[in-house]
Order: C-alpha cells, then structure tokens, then sequence
C-alpha cells in the first residue's frame, strides 16, 4: 500500500470494537492509557470484559479518566500502573509493581508517546525526549514484562502479543543516527518533526525483531493508527497548508484505535505479525528500510547496551 493510501484510507473500517470477541480472564496493559487512543482503548477492552492496567505517569489524570471510564461503561474499572516512559527507573519500578500481582500478561500495547517535542525536552536519562520515550522507554518496559508474556503463552497455548503505535511520519527519517539519540550538535541539526519520525522507524523496526526473534510465543505487530487530534499533538505548530490537509485526513479519535484494538484482540490478526498495518486493518508495504534484518539489530544491540544497568 501507498504512501497515500495510508493518508486517505477508507472512509468506513470494515471492523469496529463492535466485533471485539469477548476478553473475559485476559490481562492487558495500555502504555497512554490515560488519553487519546490509549484510553479509547482501554474503554474498549474494559466494555469486553478485560483486566486492564493503564499505564500512565500521571496519577491525578490517570485516575479521572479512569473514573471517567467506569461511569462510562457500567462501573468497569482499569487498574493505574504508575510509570514515566521517559524515565528508565520508573519503568522498572512499574514493571515490578505489576509482576508482584499478575503471574499472567496477554497483551502489552505500547501506546502512549510525545510528537514534535521542543528540543530541548531531554529524558530524565538525558536521551532525545522522543526517541527515549517511544523507543527506549517501551523497549526496556517489553524487556522486563517479555518472559510473562511467554510464560503466559506456553500457559494458554495461545502465542502473547506486543502491539505497537507507530505512525506513518516514519518516513521523515527512516534511519537511526546514533549522534542524535542525546543531546548534541548533530541532534540539534535534526527537527522536531524528523526526530519523531525516527522514533516511529525505531519503533516499527523492533517491533518487526520481537516477531523474528520470538515468534513461537509471540505476535508483535506496529501499525499507523491515521491521523486524528489528541493531546499528543499539543507541540505541533502546523503551517496553513499542513492545516488545510488535515482538514481531508483527521478522523475521530474512536478511529484512531482500530487499528491497535484490532491487532491487539482478534485471532485471524495473528498473521500480521512482523508486519506494519495501515488504516483500517490492511498491511502496509512500508519503504525497504523497515525490511532491513541489520538495521533492526544494530538498534536491538544498542538499546540492549543502554539499560543493561538500569
């Protein structure tokens, strides 16, 4: 599928969460869970029955929306699991904090992020705020939650699965240049824009290593949600023209959790595992770069490398 095509997609999904099966005994945790198509996708999993942890920073916000969210849906509540992507230690604490009450964990959907963050918003580690958010704070968040996911798998004798929000701006930069992951003269060469858009390569190209590596046990997908407004645009500052387009390709937010719902619930989704979904629920070719088995380990070994003494 086009570049364009994953910018105007159909204008009706041929699935809805309507036709989400039953999620009755299953765990889930929602990274963003508090907002945007995180919590559209909480709601969701909680109306079908669901366990699910909203994995937020925010205490405060996470528990309005969870409040939010039971009144909505007949007094079905999400559990809060406190933890800042951008901050390495606290990933591991809200790891810990949900292996010491679940033995089990069906679904990880890496959902939350930042977008077009000023430049000079660092991690608390000191790593471009983007890429160590959307990458590294979900790859090290994965790494400790990976061996419930397939302990939960040989259990069920279901395959786990890791889904991934990714989006179609990956093509701004489809490359990892190391020199721009903290803070420094080559980095700030880059703009808001394109350091998001290596983020969102990064994220697809780990997701696609997660099915390569571990495919006995798990299904790992990334996807493009489309285009829709949430509070993760909130740094963007898009000119008349940018203006103008998004006028043809924003959809509501509800839209923008097909995709990741889908991935994340049905059985037939299985097959799109090491594979990039566009909207609504079709594979998306992607450029070679996705496809590039090196590039994909190269960044595997160095995230590897950057929490191994966390």
């Amino acid at each position: 599928m086009s570049f364009l095509s994953e910018l105007f997609p159909p204008k009706h999904s041929p699935w809805t969460a309507d036709a989400m099966p039953d999620q009755s005994n299953k765990v889930f945790i929602v990274t963003g869970g508090n907002s945007g198509i995180g919590r559209e996708t909480c709601k969701h999993l909680l109306l079908k029955n669901g366990k699910v942890y909203m994995a937020a920073r925010s205490r405060e916000r996470a528990e309005t929306a969870i409040s939010e969210l039971a009144t909505e849906n007949g007094g079905r509540r999400a559990v809060f699991l406190p933890l800042d992507l951008a901050d390495l230690a606290s990933v591991k604490v809200g790891a810990a904090q949900f292996l010491q009450g679940e033995s089990q964990l069906h679904v990880l959907f890496n959902s939350g992020g930042v977008m077009a963050a000023p430049m000079n918003q660092l991690t608390k580690d000191g790593y471009d705020l983007q890429f160590g958010t959307n990458v590294l704070g979900h790859f090290y968040l994965t790494s400790l939650l990976l061996p419930t996911l397939i302990a939960t798998s040989k259990a069920t004798g279901v395959k786990s699965r890791i889904i991934t929000t990714a989006a179609a701006l990956y093509r701004t930069h489809p490359r990892i240049d190391y020199d721009t992951l903290r803070d420094g003269p080559t980095r700030n060469r880059l703009d808001p824009q394109k350091l998001y858009g290596q983020s969102k390569f990064g994220n697809i190209i780990i997701s696609n290593e997660y099915a390569r590596r571990y495919s006995e046990n798990i299904v790992a997908i990334s996807l493009h949600p489309g285009v829709f407004h949430s509070e993760l645009q909130r740094h963007m500052k898009p000119g008349p023209v940018m203006l103008w387009l998004m006028g043809f390709i924003t959809v509501p937010l509800w839209m923008g959790a097909i995709n990741q719902m889908y991935a994340g619930t049905m059985p037939e989704a299985e097959k799109y595992s090491g594979k990039y979904l566009i909207p609504w629920v079709r594979e998306g070719n992607g450029t070679k770069e996705l496809r590039d088995v090196g590039t994909a380990q190269q960044l595997w070994d160095w995230l590897e490398q950057e929490v191994k003494h966390v």
